[in-house]
């Protein structure tokens, strides 16, 4: 991670409109297809939260605005993504773990699986640290919602994605999903881009041998 000048990015009218503003964050709320990971998770025996924050990765490492965020009064540029996820542990405890995106889904899986067990089991929540410009999810997968607005802080601006239960309609799955973003890293129309691309990862996931 490094600090960089705003005057310099594309986001310095963003940065002077919005980073002292009491409420800059963004709510965006879309409900995706989910045939295709579904259908992948009981055909490879892989977890289908696992699934959904690997896609999650895969289209914000494709989004430029997904590499910076402001922190305090600073605007900082980051090399590598990581997506966080809220687990219940053993002793009753909600902790959150970082996941190091991995552009191998086989090692992500590996990475996920491993880190999710550690934090199942300490209760203490693991995270990697300053290097990584981390994508906060949560999954409610026992209860279907239709979205979520987070809680806005000022101390956290990181983006969040939160989402329930994925529903069917007719041969179809279908999941809603809230996208929670600071308005200083990313303007609206980046973050439409964002949805589309991890519908489009998502998508992959029907292709035969998917």
């Amino acid at each position: 991670m490094k600090e960089i000048d705003v005057k310099k990015t594309s986001r310095a009218e963003a940065f002077e409109l919005w980073m002292s503003a009491p409420m800059p964050m963004i709510t965006f709320h879309k409900t995706l297809d989910v045939t295709g990971i579904v259908r992948y998770s009981r055909r490879h025996g892989y977890k289908f939260n696992m699934l959904m924050c690997w896609c999650i990765g895969k289209a914000a490492s494709c989004t430029e605005e997904f590499y910076i965020l402001p922190v305090g009064d600073r605007l900082i540029k980051y090399d590598r993504l990581a997506i966080s996820t809220v687990i219940a542990a053993q002793n009753g405890k909600i902790s959150t773990c970082d996941i190091p995106f991995n552009e191998d889904l086989q090692a992500f899986s590996d990475d996920y699986l491993r880190l999710l067990k550690r934090v199942q089991k300490t209760g203490e929540a693991y995270e990697l640290g300053d290097d990584f410009m981390v994508i906060g999810t949560s999954a409610l997968v026992e209860y279907c919602i239709d979205g979520a607005v987070n809680i806005y802080a000022g101390v956290y601006n990181n983006p969040f994605l939160i989402w329930g239960k994925y529903r069917r309609k007719f041969i179809r799955k279908i999941l809603p999903m809230s996208f929670q973003f600071h308005h200083v890293q990313m303007d609206g129309l980046h973050a439409a881009g964002f949805l589309k691309r991890l519908q489009e990862e998502m998508d992959k996931f029907k292709a035969a041998g998917r």
